[in-house]
């Protein structure tokens, strides 16, 4: 029997992850290789002087492409759902806001409405309710054709399911203002904010994005949001443990230092002073390192994303039990265009009346985030990427620190000024851990940055080496960067088929 082909993917974040699960589930032989000690990429539960928390990413949508790309090697939905341990966050978020307003989302879409009807009245209610509807048409109308889909050229583009789909997010009016296009349904301002601030995932102001960034809304909240039991570190290891029992080899602490090449041809990749022969590489760091590894340069001026502040402490539970608060916590300042054109114009700067995250895991998962009679928490401060700000947070980091929680502590965060930090990240720490500009949200999806405009996900110029995770399609965030995982595997699959055999289970 001809031997399998081998492909070598770099990196073991969830999009590496889920190429190699889709690709050994195909029956490629996969090896992984990952430099750091554990799998999860910027999806990660660490422990800090005793204390767990997320240290990446907090917010899981979507769980099923997930589930999808377990069952690639064979695991019931069932099986999958087990292993990932998912609990429903309900609330999913709550928002509250500068005039002393609050409002909480439910987990179930439908009691959507009425919690806001609760909150700012009948009319929002009945907005809302007609805005979710919208929600789900612009998803229906664009998941399957223009995010979870490779093009192939200009057939692609002009084929009859594209220009059907283009068609329905036109009558919908998602080529207008994102702002505009929220508004048409709810002219309650603070409603505004709750369907419009993931404006910020994509790194684009919502009065300036386009409104087929309302499909961040619909998944966001319109679909509600889960948890898996330990904490987010658990999507990566559930994911690795699946890959490594189908026969991936996954090797830690082994970082790819080149990727060599023949003509148009990837030919292998050297790691831990020697080079593995493969017959494909998917690649999935920021687009700069790939280059580098390749011994070229980029081609392409990038425009990144805002970056973030992440404080993270620990504090009585009884203190925090006094908040307003849930597992995540919106709390915005009176400032919304003024707080976005800091984030993101040139040059950038810390925002003046700040919007902040807050996230008090323990609410869902006690047993993991309450050690020593002490709750974890986190607060997310955005703030510009050193590209368009190039402060010193070496020196700055313990100022602005206590900047914020004394803000917040004013808010109606009583004794968060007092909270116990153990550790500070900043666009400092992201830059040393080799994201460009110091964010940790990659590539901003602006207009030249966006669905077939964002970097392709083949190397030009060769045949065999594809990209995967939030630096190329469809983009950045934990629904995006598994998509992108696929669309790899789909990629290798077209111009390298496996030899005729029953796929691995």
């Amino acid at each position: 029997m001809t031997a399998a082909p081998h492909i070598a993917v770099v990196g073991a974040g969830l999009s590496g992850l889920a190429a190699a699960a889709r690709l050994r589930g195909r029956g490629y032989e996969v090896t992984v290789f990952e430099s750091g000690s554990a799998p999860g990429g910027l999806v990660r539960t660490e422990t800090i002087d005793g204390h767990r928390f997320d240290t990446g990413a907090t917010v899981l949508t979507m769980p099923g492409l997930i589930v999808d790309a377990l069952g690639a090697l064979g695991l019931s939905a069932d099986d999958a759902r087990e292993r990932l341990a998912l609990r429903p966050i309900d609330p999913g978020y709550v928002m509250n806001y500068a005039d002393g307003s609050s409002l909480a989302f439910p987990h179930d879409p439908d009691a959507i409405p009425d919690a806001v009807a609760a909150a700012f009245g009948p009319a929002a209610g009945r907005g809302t309710r007609d805005l979710l509807d919208w929600l789900r048409q612009v998803y229906d109308a664009e998941f399957d054709v223009f995010i979870d889909r490779n093009y192939r050229g200009l057939r692609d583009l002009a084929a009859a399911p594209t220009r059907r789909s283009a068609a329905a997010l036109l009558r919908l009016g998602t080529l207008g203002g994102l702002t505009g296009a929220v508004s048409r349904f709810v002219d309650d301002e603070r409603v505004q904010r709750a369907f419009t601030f993931q404006a910020l995932y994509a790194g684009v102001p919502p009065e300036r994005a386009r409104a087929i960034y309302a499909i961040i809304a619909d998944m966001d909240l319109g679909r509600g949001l889960s948890y898996p039991a330990g904490g987010m570190g658990r999507i990566g290891r559930v994911l690795a443990d699946a890959v490594t029992d189908a026969g991936v080899t996954v090797a830690y602490d082994t970082p790819v230092t080149a990727i060599d090449t023949a003509g148009r041809r990837a030919t292998g990749v050297r790691a831990a002073g020697r080079t593995m022969a493969a017959d494909a590489v998917v690649v999935t760091t920021e687009r700069d390192r790939a280059a580098q590894l390749l011994g070229a340069r980029s081609r392409r001026r990038l425009r990144y994303s805002p970056s973030a502040v992440v404080v993270h402490g620990v504090i009585d539970p009884a203190v925090a039990g006094r908040w307003r608060s849930g597992h995540h916590t919106l709390d915005f300042g009176a400032a919304w265009r003024q707080t976005f054109a800091e984030l993101t114009r040139r040059p950038g700067r810390r925002m003046t009346d700040g919007s902040y995250l807050l996230t008090r895991a323990a609410l869902s998962d006690p047993e993991t985030f309450v050690t020593g009679g002490l709750e974890s928490v986190s607060v997310l401060a955005p703030t510009p990427n050193l590209a368009t700000a190039p402060i010193d947070w070496d020196t700055e980091t313990d100022a602005y620190t206590g900047e914020v929680l004394t803000t917040l502590a004013g808010r109606g965060y009583p004794g968060l000024d007092g909270m116990r930090v153990l550790r500070v990240d900043t666009p400092a720490t992201w830059l040393r851990d080799g994201l460009p500009a110091g964010t940790p949200f990659s590539a901003a999806h602006t207009l030249s940055q966006t669905g077939p405009l964002r970097t392709a996900n083949v190397w030009p110029g060769l045949d065999n080496l594809f990209l995967a995770g939030s630096a190329t399609v469809p983009g950045v965030g934990i629904p995006p960067v598994l998509i992108s995982g696929k669309l790899a595997a789909e990629r290798v699959i077209e111009r390298l088929p496996a030899p005729r055999r029953e796929p691995v289970r």
